[in-house]
């Protein structure tokens, strides 16, 4: 079975449709106990970070978390939680991944939007749940906020600045689109995911 985080933001319910579209058993939940025992665990979101991070922390998800030994796959606002810092409300994260998560600046770039929203493409730079026939196609983006490429890089995207598309490390992992609306190629990332 799969658990999906269920806390202070939104997005928990189209990434259970498009697990189930996958066929997998899965289920939102905000039970310690389901989190441990399920088979993988996705910590998906969309929210701002102090607050999410806020209800993470009074309801002890954090250290929930942070002790889980399946594989954990954190989307958009989840992957920047899983992050060591973020610039939105000035904020400590989780820090499973060491790197911080900044504002996007178009200075030099003043036609570039913020927030980036739509399509924009993958260069994968170490195949994971991103596999090379994911590499140049097309991802989908909700997003003001960026993690900074490191180490648990595995792919980015250009926009303004190259970000972290996908980060992992250990058991965790992460993307910054979203793969549940994402089409084919978010189904790809996502049945990856799964196969682990």
């Amino acid at each position: 079975m799969i658990a999906i985080v269920k806390y202070n933001a939104g997005n928990v319910f189209s990434v259970l449709c498009a697990l189930q579209r996958l066929g997998a058993d899965a289920v939102v939940t905000s039970d310690p106990d389901t989190l441990r025992a399920a088979s993988k665990v996705i910590f998906p979101g969309v929210g701002e970070a102090s607050t999410a991070m806020a209800h993470l922390r009074q309801s002890g998800l954090d250290k929930v978390i942070l002790g889980l030994n399946q594989p954990v796959l954190g989307i958009c606002i989840g992957m920047q939680l899983m992050c060591r810092h973020s610039d939105e409300g000035n904020v400590d994260g989780l820090g499973i991944f060491d790197t911080c998560v900044k504002r996007f600046d178009n200075t030099s770039c003043p036609d570039c939007k913020i927030p980036h929203v739509g399509w924009n493409t993958l260069e994968v730079t170490t195949p994971g749940i991103a596999s090379p026939e994911t590499d140049g196609r097309h991802v989908y983006y909700v997003h003001s906020y960026y993690a900074e490429p490191c180490a648990h890089t595995e792919a980015l995207t250009r926009y303004i600045t190259p970000f972290s598309a996908v980060l992992h490390r250990d058991n965790f992992y992460a993307t910054q689109f979203h793969p549940e609306k994402s089409g084919s190629v978010g189904e790809i990332i996502l049945r990856n995911f799964l196969d682990l």
